[in-house]
């Protein structure tokens, strides 16, 4: 089974997952930022890297999906290949930081892939506000991420909306990130894992 996570950036996905694969004995996929070759390079020139960057995301996370499907299983995913698709890439396309013509060229490779992809089981989405994701990115510390605007983050988290009202891939379910602490708040994250079990069992 194919769990996956979907939220902007410091919602809390990576963490989650990782609760989640702790609790249910699931394996979890993360998201390649680590090895990421072009994060610290977009930050500091957007316009420059963003159609190398997102064509490396969507390279990760199509291998990522297709692993998935081989494996006997259930998985929990970070971050899902239609969030490239349908909020990051376009954002970067609107904001004028990538050319119509490579927005054009990604969108068409990203619908041959997920041609080829089955959606996941479960989508949870992780909805937060945005003094919550920026709260979150400093905590965490990353560099390459120090230079994040709010209004980047907004225009994120409206894309985010769009597309979580217009899913109709699979089950769905929404967490209220803003009124959950599950890093630090085991009745948080137990309250979050019953929600997960009434979808879940409907899955069979």
């Amino acid at each position: 089974m194919h769990i996956a996570i979907a939220g902007n950036i410091g919602s809390g996905k990576t963490t989650l997952a990782g609760l989640l694969a702790k609790h249910y004995g699931w394996d979890a996929h993360y998201e390649d930022v680590d090895d990421n070759p072009y994060l610290n390079d977009f930050y500091e020139d957007m316009q420059r890297w963003s159609f190398n960057l997102q064509i490396y995301f969507l390279n990760s996370r199509f291998k990522q999906v297709v692993e998935i499907k081989k494996s006997e299983q259930t998985i929990v995913q970070d971050r899902t290949i239609y969030e490239d698709a349908y909020i990051f890439a376009p954002n970067l396309h609107s904001m004028g930081l990538m050319t119509t013509r490579d927005f054009d060229n990604y969108f068409k490779l990203f619908n041959l892939m997920s041609s080829l992809i089955k959606p996941p089981d479960l989508l949870l989405y992780l909805r937060a506000s945005v003094p919550t994701l920026v709260s979150q990115i400093q905590k965490r510390g990353r560099e390459y991420e120090s230079s994040i605007r709010i209004d980047y983050l907004k225009r994120l988290n409206e894309r985010y909306e769009a597309w979580i009202e217009s899913y109709n891939l699979g089950k769905m379910l929404i967490i209220e990130a803003d009124s959950y602490d599950f890093p630090d708040n085991t009745d948080h994250l137990n309250q979050i894992i019953d929600k997960i079990n009434a979808e879940l069992h409907g899955l069979f």
